[in-house]
């Protein structure tokens, strides 16, 4: 039965840590970029949209879907590097150890 308690206990702790690590997720922005530099996008680690760049030299006539292609694959880029940063926090919260099938963090 102390061992119960004893799990039950655990549970409770990373729960909260958990509720921590998601409020600190909402914080952390990362940035993507596509076209040397030309487009960005800022997401949180969480994977929202915070804002998008882009440079002024890519508003020409017609090149309206180069533009768009280019703010996909920034949002790409944001979006890989958000995954990257919530994988080493998760990791960092639970040792490493592999969460169980079908719990996520968001």
């Amino acid at each position: 039965m102390a061992d119960f308690m004893g799990l039950m206990k655990q549970a409770a702790q990373l729960q909260s840590k958990m509720e921590a690590l998601q409020a600190e997720l909402d914080q952390i922005e990362v940035e993507g970029e596509a076209g040397g530099g030309l487009v960005s996008v800022r997401l949180t680690a969480k994977g929202e949209l915070k804002g998008i760049k882009i440079d002024d030299s890519l508003f020409k006539p017609g090149e309206k879907e180069i533009v768009e292609d280019l703010l996909v694959a920034a949002h790409a880029d944001a979006r890989r590097k958000a995954e990257a940063v919530m994988k080493e926090k998760m990791q960092a919260l639970t040792g490493g150890l592999p969460l169980p099938p079908g719990m996520k963090l968001i």
